[in-house]
């Protein structure tokens, strides 16, 4: 059923490598590549990732025999990787437990259930500590699998606790049965009343309208009432109707809101539906007015925004996003009419203001870029591979077609404005350390970021002479230590191309000030957008005060680690 030997590798620990992984994996079989999961913005590990083996036979002895091991003093859950969402969302073999025992975790429940057949993947929910939630989900290889499962177990009990053992239940489905139920409620919430309001006054309100089997205000310790209360009746029809005469009306000088009585995941989901709701009503209503502006120097704020774009016409407003009120390089600003909006794209994008070229272009909401971003990166990816060509992102060498195996290709990663660095004070230059800067053409590249996952291989990575790459850099000599490419070659490569070859000559120059750092500060000035980079490397001060910043930031992150470590010693 699972015939291409890729594996889910689920419940890392944050601080988990690819490094990590590999050497675990590698012990199995032959490892064709891996990769961790990452947030596209920090970096941050997602806590799974994916390992594919050559042989389907050595992905099935890892799954047998690494399943809940520990590392990082995690246990790791392992489970086949399903390409097939589908698979996973249908509910076909899927079985819902709960009632668990606290202490019963993902080995425990997959040591119960495996006794019944196949289990495709066993989790037990856990809350933002890390403790049991009391229930959890077994995924069968098949129909006839779950239903045996759910006959035998359901009602054993496991841990002294008697647990519950059924069919799982798509959120669409429980969704539109809690809608039916909803109709026909007994408990109600009743709310805004104030501090002064006593059970027994409480009662006698409500209990006019049907029989009442209790009711309660809540109150804090020292017996005040916190302003809200339930109500429970003996029929729907009693509960209706003190809802529907109740509510809005006043009451002390109060409007009371009075309602069915609501689970918190019910009100949660309500909520979120209604500020989704006001969300695309927002974004509807100023949909090619709203322009993205992002490569901004640190120096802009709201009102700098807002005057490099009113000659353009009436701003309705401008923002500049900030973290911990330092500028993130990127903010918004919207037009009351859509041809204004279109003459700022056409005159702005592109523009250097300050020392950075603009990007300018239409707001998109968050799922429309990144499903524009990943539909670009998989028909590259697929074009590249058509060629023969190796894609960034992919493995640092080509294997035959035939032993290649599966390979996983995660989402586009987002587009990055310039890297925000702290505002370190410049170290100085080093006695003697000049050189020739190669001139290109100005012209503005665009393309996403390198890729956030890294692959580990099981072959080093050589440059065209066969000698083993520099283990601190990516970027080899290809093309002889002192050439450079030309303005033709850079001009029409594809985006993603142009990155690496700018890459390998911003290493080339860094490599002749500081040889041991050169790679770790050509990956920081590679954060930068490819046509601020052309731009970079056109001016020699730019360039240098960029490559002195980086390595200011390095020193800094080099003495704060090790004040740390002595700080642990100690």
């Amino acid at each position: 059923m699972f015939p291409m030997g890729s594996l889910y590798v689920g419940d890392l620990h944050p601080d988990v490598t690819e490094a990590m992984l590999y050497e675990k994996f590698s012990s199995a079989g032959q490892v064709l590549s891996l990769r961790i999961c990452r947030d596209s913005r920090t970096k941050q590990s997602l806590s799974y990732g994916y390992v594919n083996f050559n042989s389907p036979r050595d992905a099935e002895t890892a799954l047998d025999t690494m399943n809940f091991d520990h590392l990082k003093g995690k246990p790791i859950r392992i489970m086949w990787c399903q390409r097939d969402p589908s698979l996973r969302k249908s509910g076909v073999g899927n079985v819902f437990i709960k009632n668990l025992d606290k202490n019963i975790d993902n080995k425990a429940m997959y040591d119960t259930f495996s006794a019944f057949g196949t289990i495709l993947s066993c989790k037990v929910a856990l809350d933002e500590d890390g403790y049991s939630k009391g229930y959890g989900f077994v995924h069968f290889e098949s129909e006839d699998i779950a239903n045996r499962a759910i006959e035998k177990v359901n009602g054993m009990l496991l841990n002294e606790k008697r647990v519950f053992v059924g069919k799982f239940i798509p959120r669409s489905e429980r969704e539109k049965k809690l809608g039916e139920r909803a109709k026909q409620f007994t408990n109600i919430y009743v709310k805004n009343f104030g501090q002064h309001m006593l059970d027994e006054e409480f009662y006698g309100i409500f209990s006019k309208f049907g029989t009442v089997t209790s009711s309660m205000v809540a109150r804090d310790q020292d017996g005040t009432s916190k302003g809200f209360g339930f109500v429970a009746y003996e029929d729907a029809n009693s509960a209706e109707k003190a809802a529907r005469e109740m509510n809005g009306k006043e009451y002390g000088n109060r409007i009371l809101y009075v309602g069915r009585a609501q689970k918190k995941s019910e009100r949660m989901n309500e909520l979120r539906k209604k500020y989704e709701q006001q969300r695309m009503e927002r974004f509807n209503k100023f949909q090619g007015l709203n322009l993205y502006i992002k490569n901004l120097d640190d120096s802009f704020n709201d009102d700098k925004l807002k005057a490099e774009f009113e000659c353009f016409g009436n701003i309705t407003s401008a923002k500049v996003m900030t973290e911990n009120g330092r500028s993130r390089g990127f903010g918004f600003v919207c037009f009351s009419a859509a041809e204004e909006a279109n003459k700022a794209i056409h005159d702005m994008n592109a523009k250097i203001v300050g020392t950075k070229p603009l990007y300018v272009a239409l707001a998109q909401r968050k799922e429309a870029r990144r499903a524009f971003l990943t539909s670009q990166y998989v028909a590259r990816a697929h074009a590249a591979r058509q060629q023969g060509l190796q894609f960034p992102g992919g493995p640092p060498f080509l294997l035959p077609a035939v032993a290649q195996g599966p390979r996983i290709f995660g989402p586009a990663p987002a587009l990055r404005a310039a890297p925000r660095w702290p505002a370190l004070q410049p170290l100085p230059r080093p006695n003697g350390a000049s050189f020739e800067l190669p001139l290109l053409s100005a012209s503005p590249f665009r393309a996403p970021s390198r890729p956030a996952s890294i692959r580990v291989h099981a072959r080093p990575i050589t440059g065209a002479t066969g000698h083993t790459a520099r283990p601190n850099s990516k970027y080899t000599t290809r093309h002889g230590p002192d050439t450079f490419i030309a303005d033709s070659r850079i001009m029409h490569a594809a985006p993603q191309e142009q990155k690496q070859l700018l890459g390998e000559q911003l290493f080339r120059i860094v490599e002749k000030l500081h040889p041991e750092l050169a790679g770790k500060i050509t990956g920081m000035l590679l954060e930068i957008d490819n046509s601020e980079l052309v731009h970079m490397i056109k001016n020699q001060e730019s360039l240098m005060a960029k490559v002195e910043e980086a390595l200011a930031v390095l020193e800094a992150h080099k003495a704060n680690k090790k004040g740390v470590t002595v700080q642990d010693k100690a």
